[in-house]
């Protein structure tokens, strides 16, 4: 059913164009069809909010802060220092951190200097982070004392020619840094060479002149990150996003985010090391000339009380974040009160699909304006995401393209033909925010980006008005007997189970069907499989049935919370 908006106050948007885009009609009051973007590289992003708000608080940790003027003048100090030691423009800087104030001013000063950002996860072991630097030729990284380890096989290959150290022991509690400086030594104990390494502290980098200047001056077409994704194939493609990429979706996002410039309150845990984190924290937050209050990693209490003492506006997150403050929340000790989450105007979701009850149950401790969106690291990220307004969130939906986007379904065998509305396809996107490629493959790029189309690898539908639903991803489509069947779609009759608490569906090689589907399932107390097969009979056509049944203590996910479907997979295919 096609639902009428409220007011549709974009006057510039002709008709002939509501047509090709129905979704603008449902953009709230304030925001454009188009945007106009600073014609300026990310660094001046950050200039410009020093010299509008010197003295506003720029990010805060713990009892630490800084304002936009301390935040810029340490991205110069930081800039002079790289190019006193030795970078020049085009070099890349692997960022090896967890969401310290640190990872801003690195950010900043790697490109203040005219380089690269190679963002690296701290969950990859050595041997991996030493493949990214490689296929990368990343000579520099920045990282945490605790992760030096991860940086073992690189050091002692020589692969890195500097190294800057952050630590967090002298911003702890006391007990607390106690206890972080023995998992320090426990931790690099056995690393001999580090002593011998070209490790540095990173506060020597502060030491030199804050020098505006550093560098040349940079264009909006540089290649500002390299963000590696998995890939299908045993290779990493790492993802090229310019600076007008991440520019302009920093500027979608605070015209989305109906963003009071200098008034928001960010919630900075989503990790900067993924784009997602990346761009909806840190350099969305620039753009609005935010406070980003961070925190290392995602911990429940902590960032409980990080929402009550700081009373912050807008928390980006995943749905598995919602859920374990869900848990919390929920059986909070009757003889304290319990944290109200009313200060929180916009929740917004992404990475995975939000379960409805997460939502409400987060909606009943006070949180408003609780969106899910869409994105993808080669549109930098974000590109789908429901308006604000109430009545026009559609849960379930991942909402409708962002200003100057533009979204279709296609044809998911050739890739042209654009689907019937309802009908099921590959989504495909196009905006200022998509990538420029992928590093040093031609190939993997010509097969995404096509005719000015970011194929995106996931299937979905939309609606008459413009409202985008992901089905599943692409590779994830099940085989059987002729029939395509789509893993979401029976995870979400066997999710509605009372005795299963979680499910992944993937398909296992067949002799006959070609492929079975087999349901991994994650059990509550009294699960009987026998009744749940009869429930799959009674609610499921008899190919989307599960034909296996797989009992474990728990899915297989990412820093996300997303299921890794692939690891199942392979699980399936050596049974």
């Amino acid at each position: 059913m096609t639902h009428q908006p409220a007011s549709f106050n974009n006057a510039t948007v002709d008709a002939n164009l509501l047509t090709t885009r129905p979704w603008l009609r449902f953009y709230p009051p304030g925001v454009p069809a188009s945007l106009t973007y600073p014609d300026q590289p990310l660094p001046r992003l950050l200039g410009q909010a020093a010299i509008q708000f010197p003295d506003h608080l720029a990010c805060t940790l713990f009892e630490q802060r800084l304002s936009y003027r301390q935040l810029y003048e340490q991205v110069c100090r930081a800039a002079h220092g790289l190019e006193h030691s030795g970078m020049k423009r085009g070099t890349t800087v692997g960022i090896l951190l967890p969401n310290l104030p640190e990872y801003l001013v690195s950010l900043f000063a790697v490109w203040t200097a005219g380089g690269q950002v190679v963002q690296l996860s701290p969950l990859l072991v050595p041997e991996e982070v030493e493949r990214l630097l490689r296929l990368t030729d990343c000579r520099y990284v920045v990282t945490l004392d605790l992760l030096l380890p991860n940086l073992a096989t690189a050091l002692q290959n020589q692969l890195l020619e500097h190294v800057f150290v952050v630590s967090l022991a002298d911003r702890l509690p006391i007990l607390k840094s106690v206890l972080y400086r023995f998992e320090r030594l426990r931790k690099q104990g056995h690393f001999h060479f580090v002593s011998r390494a070209p490790v540095r502290p990173f506060n020597n980098l502060l030491e030199y002149a804050p020098r505006n200047s550093v560098g040349q001056s940079i264009e909006l077409e540089e290649v500002a990150v390299l963000a590696p994704t998995g890939g299908t194939t045993g290779s990493p493609k790492i993802v090229m996003l310019s600076h007008r990429n991440l520019l302009c979706n920093a500027w979608q996002l605070r015209a989305w985010s109906l963003a009071r410039d200098g008034e928001e309150r960010i919630v900075g845990v989503l990790p900067f090391f993924h784009a997602y984190g990346l761009t909806v924290c840190a350099l969305a937050g620039v753009a609005m000339r935010a406070t980003i209050h961070l925190h290392p990693r995602f911990q429940t209490l902590a960032t409980l009380q990080l929402i009550e003492h700081w009373r912050p506006t807008i928390f980006p997150a995943v749905p598995a974040m919602l859920a374990a403050l869900n848990r919390v929340l929920r059986n909070w000790p009757s003889n304290r009160p319990r944290p109200h989450m009313n200060c929180l105007r916009a929740v917004i979701s992404g990475a995975a699909a939000l379960d409805p009850a997460v939502r409400d149950e987060f909606a009943q401790y006070g949180a408003q304006g609780i969106i899910e969106g869409y994105g993808l690291t080669e549109a930098g990220p974000v590109t789908h995401a429901n308006p604000l307004l109430s009545e026009h969130i559609r849960p379930g939906t991942i909402g409708v393209p962002l200003p100057d986007t533009d979204a279709r379904i296609v044809d998911p065998i050739s890739g042209d033909q654009e689907m019937p509305i309802g009908e099921v396809g590959e989504l495909v996107v196009r905006g200022p925010q998509v990538m420029l490629g992928y590093w040093r493959n031609p190939d993997e790029t010509a097969l995404a980006l096509r005719n000015g189309w970011l194929y995106t690898g996931d299937l979905a539908r939309r609606d008459a008005d413009g409202y985008f639903t992901i089905v599943d991803r692409k590779r994830d489509i099940i085989k059987t007997s002729g029939f395509l069947v789509y893993p979401a779609e029976v995870e979400e009759v066997l999710l509605r189970y009372p005795h299963v608490a979680e499910a992944a569906v993937v398909g296992e090689p067949d002799p006959i069907r070609g492929e079975i589907v087999v349901a991994y399932i994650v059990p509550r107390d009294g699960l009987d499989l026998q009744q749940l097969d009869s429930f799959c009979q009674e609610h499921l056509a008899k190919h989307k049935r599960p034909r296996k049944f797989q009992v474990v203590p728990q899915l297989p996910k990412n820093f996300l919370g997303k299921v890794l479907r692939r690891q199942l997979r392979q699980d399936a295919h050596s049974a």
